[in-house]
Formats: C-alpha cells, sequence, structure tokens
C-alpha cells in the first residue's frame, strides 16, 4: 500500500488552518500579522507530525476504496495548504505604509512573514520650459533650455526576511531608460542606491549594515512620487540635502519611546574633490570604491505625538571630514563638513502641511575653492515650505480617490557666505542665490497611481533660469 505520509500531514494542516482549530481540538484565535499565522503553522505541525503516526496505521487497514478516496481528499487539500504557505511569503494583499524610515514600497519585506518580497516604483515627465529669461538665443534660434520628456527612473525594490529577527532590502534603479547614448549627448545610469541587512534585537536598540540612505529631510528616505508634490523633488532637498544620498556604513535604528525614533551611522565621509559651487552634492561617494580615509556621523530623530495624530517634528545631522587624505595644492586638508536639518510635517484630514530648513558650513573652503579651481561657499543653506488640500471629499463622499491643489516656496544658496582667498576664484556666485515658487494638481485614482502638473517660478540674484511647466505620472507597487 502507497505510503501517506506526507499528503496527510498538508491535509491535516490545511484542515487546522482553514476550521480555525488546533491539532487538539481547541479553536485556534485568528493571526493578525503573517508572523503570527507562520508561528502557529509551525507549532500546528508539530502536533500534526503525532498524529501523523496514528493516522498511518488506521489508513493501511482501510478498503482499498477508503484509500483512494482519501488520496483524492488528500490532494485537494495539499493544493490548500500550499496556497496558504505562498501567500505567507508573497501577501496578495499589502497593506502600503512606512517603516523605519522608509517609503511604503520599500517597507514592503517588513511585513512579510518570510521569504522574497518585491515592490518598486516609477515616474514619468513632460517638462516645456518657459521662454521668460532667454532662453532661446536670437541670433541662432537655438534653444539653450529644451521642452523634454523623461521616463525618469524606475526602481526594484528587493527584499529577503530570512528570519523574524534578520532581513535584507536593497533598491535597483534604472535612471533615463538607458546606460548609452539616448540621441541627446545624455545617458541614463543603473545604479544600486540601498542594500543593508537589518538586525532586530529590541524596540530600542536595532542594528543596519551595508549601503544606507541618509536618514536626512522628508526625500531622502521616503522618495517614491505619491508621496511628494510636484513633478520634481523639492530643489532644497536636492541641492542642499543632495538626495538620492547613500553611503557604505552600521548603525543603529529603533523606538525610544511611543511616537520618538532614531537613526544613526558611521559612513564613509564625501569627497571634496568634487565639492563645486553647488555645493557638496557631487561629494557624495555613492557606495561604488568609496574612499573611506575619513567617515562620518549622521543622525535622526523624529517624534509624532501620540497624542497629536498628524503631527511629526524631527531633525537631523551630518558631520564629518571630506578630505580622504588626498593633497590640495600640494597639501592635506581635514575639510570638514556639516549638515544640519530640521522638519515639521502636519496632517489634518485632506489638509498636509510641510516645512524644512537646512544649513551647512565646508571647512578649509578658500583653500579647496583654489585647489578646485571653483568658488565654494563656506556656508550654504536652503529651506522650503508647502500646503495641498485633498478637496475631493467635499465633492464625493467615502471616495478613495485624491485630488490636491498645492503651493510650495522655496529659497536656497548654495554660496552662502563666499571663501576669503587672494585668487578671483573666492567670490560670492550670486546665480546659486535661488528662490521658487510652485503651484500645482496632484490626483490618485488609486493611492497606488498619481497623475501630477505643476508651474515652476524660478528668480535668483544674477543670471537666468527659465520657469518649467511640469505634467507626469508615477506609481508604487
Amino acid at each position: 500500500m502507497k505510503p501517506l505520509n506526507s499528503k496527510l500531514s498538508a491535509a491535516i494542516s490545511a484542515i487546522v488552518v482553514s476550521a480555525g482549530v488546533n491539532a487538539a481540538g481547541i479553536p485556534a484565535e485568528k493571526p493578525q500579522t503573517m508572523d503570527e499565522m507562520w508561528k502557529i503553522i509551525q507549532a500546528q505541525q508539530q502536533q500534526i507530525d503525532s498524529m501523523t503516526k496514528k493516522l498511518e496505521a488506521v489508513a493501511q487497514k482501510a478498503p482499498t476504496g477508503e484509500v483512494s478516496n482519501l488520496e483524492r481528499k488528500t490532494n485537494v487539500l495539499t493544493e490548500e495548504v500550499e496556497k496558504l504557505r505562498t501567500e505567507l511569503v508573497v501577501p496578495e494583499k499589502v497593506e502600503y505604509k512606512s517603516a523605519y524610515g522608509l517609503g511604503p514600497a520599500a517597507s514592503k519585506v517588513y511585513q512579510v512573514g518570510k521569504g522574497l518580497s518585491l515592490g518598486g516604483y516609477g515616474e514619468a515627465n513632460y517638462q516645456a520650459r518657459v521662454d521668460d529669461q532667454g532662453g532661446r538665443n536670437a541670433a541662432t534660434g537655438t534653444v539653450n533650455n529644451p521642452d523634454n520628456t523623461d521616463f525618469e527612473r524606475l526602481v526594484i525594490y528587493a527584499g529577503y526576511k530570512f528570519t523574524d529577527s534578520i532581513l535584507f532590502n536593497s533598491e535597483i534603479e534604472f535612471e533615463h531608460t538607458s546606460t548609452g547614448n539616448n540621441g541627446s549627448g545624455s545617458t541614463g545610469t543603473v545604479s544600486v542606491e540601498m542594500a543593508s541587512l537589518d538586525f532586530f534585537i529590541d524596540p530600542l536598540v536595532n542594528v543596519r549594515a551595508g549601503m544606507v540612505l541618509m536618514p536626512m529631510g522628508f526625500i531622502n528616505q521616503i522618495h517614491e512620487p505619491p508621496f511628494f508634490f510636484g513633478n520634481n523633488r523639492p530643489e532644497v532637498e536636492r541641492r542642499i540635502i543632495p538626495s538620492t544620498w547613500r553611503e557604505n556604513g552600521v548603525g543603529l535604528f529603533g523606538e525610544l519611546l511611543p511616537g520618538l525614533t532614531y537613526t544613526t551611522y558611521v559612513v564613509n565621509g564625501m569627497n571634496a574633490k568634487n565639492f563645486g559651487a553647488d555645493g557638496i552634492r557631487s561629494g557624495r561617494q555613492s557606495g561604488g570604491q568609496a574612499l573611506a580615509e575619513d567617515l562620518a556621523y549622521v543622525g535622526r530623530v523624529d517624534y509624532a505625538p501620540p497624542m497629536l495624530p498628524g503631527v511629526m517634528v524631527g531633525g537631523s545631522a551630518y558631520v564629518g571630514n571630506s578630505g580622504q587624505n588626498q593633497l590640495y595644492n600640494g597639501r592635506q586638508l581635514e575639510v570638514a563638513t556639516q549638515l544640519y536639518e530640521a522638519h515639521l510635517q502636519w496632517k489634518y484630514r485632506g489638509l498636509e502641511f510641510r516645512t524644512l530648513g537646512s544649513w551647512g558650513h565646508i571647512g578649509d573652503a578658500a583653500l579647496l575653492s583654489v585647489a578646485n579651481a571653483k568658488s565654494i561657499g563656506e556656508e550654504n543653506y536652503g529651506w522650503y515650505s508647502e500646503v495641498g488640500y485633498d478637496i475631493l471629499p467635499h465633492f464625493a463622499h467615502d471616495t478613495t480617490q485624491y485630488l490636491a491643489p498645492f503651493v510650495r516656496y522655496e529659497r536656497m544658496d548654495t554660496v552662502a557666505t563666499a571663501s576669503t582667498c587672494a585668487n578671483a576664484i573666492c567670490r560670492d556666485d550670486l546665480t546659486r542665490d535661488v528662490e521658487i515658487y510652485q503651484v500645482g494638481l496632484n490626483y490618485k485614482p488609486i493611492p497606488n497611481v498619481v497623475i501630477k502638473a505643476d508651474y515652476r517660478n524660478f528668480t535668483q540674484k544674477s543670471g537666468t533660469s527659465p520657469d518649467d511647466f511640469n505634467l507626469g505620472v508615477g506609481f508604487i507597487f
């Protein structure tokens, strides 16, 4: 007679789970999370194994017809239990919410019971330049800032939950569709933007190691298109806080008190050889063969008061040297680099308000300016405020769609304080002193998809910048 051990075991698993009772006949509580469901199945499986031996003895003495009928039933039940186990690894329904400072799509891996998790996002846009500041060469007709379309990025999140306490998460980004020349002289990139292991020890203290996102500002960690206004990320969080900013490092994260969270890392420092009038943005090393003669420290604290739902206030700091033991005109410079920011977010019903301010300092700026042949500011700063309001609930009750007009104001200067030296390169670059007025509209037919339209007006102390109209789409999965 054919042995039935594996099929009977799987069948009993399906019966136990679907019936909501354990192997001892005691009703099982409905699991609330994937972790709880996985633990219930493991515990029940141990009880099932002991029962299987008894059932095999009964099956061996049963008539052939009953055994065939039992085999048919176990085949059906085996398929059901396999489906259940598959759902544990790749759940059909996912609740998109941020976890541990990451975006909702990037946080999917934290919801699985065990195994692989896949997610991602993408965004594409059309940009029309408004020729209000000399965007076209009058003599040749050449457009200095042409209208353009761009599938800006496609991102894949791949994570794996090894155990309840060890988890891997990663972000791979494809920018501008291709790494080859696209016909207009520009190229795209394929980059690993996050790849780290989390070791969960206690809600107070957990460890993260690998390539980590710098926990500064709103956008650097949560940059998925449905969760910020406009087609373009705020310029303050691109030029002053250089998103997407990631480095190799190790650190701690956790929740100290209800609503009070922190993240802190030791990472490789930046590379001052690439600093310029645009500030520290080009000094990011992004984890590839990164110089680590100088290290840096970054830390962040956020507080979301339980008694004030929708309110979050916090700040972060980055401190480290960027000289990397290199020679600058024959001298070694430390290039002490500091960046600080504070932020406030308030969500109330359909209202969303954000404000952020950041200030930075670059040491040895005068000597660095001469060595790099670029005007590098000793200080830089930027701030912005924005507000949007979902108006659809006033027109369609109980709708899951979203329609929010918004306004944003930004002010920044990457050469706020010019360095002083005998060389003419050390001067204030007034083209870096910029104001941006922006209005727009975000529409979400479903929470995972957004359609955006916005207009930006640029003004600066010197030189010209064209305004732009932007239309685009974004999604997460």
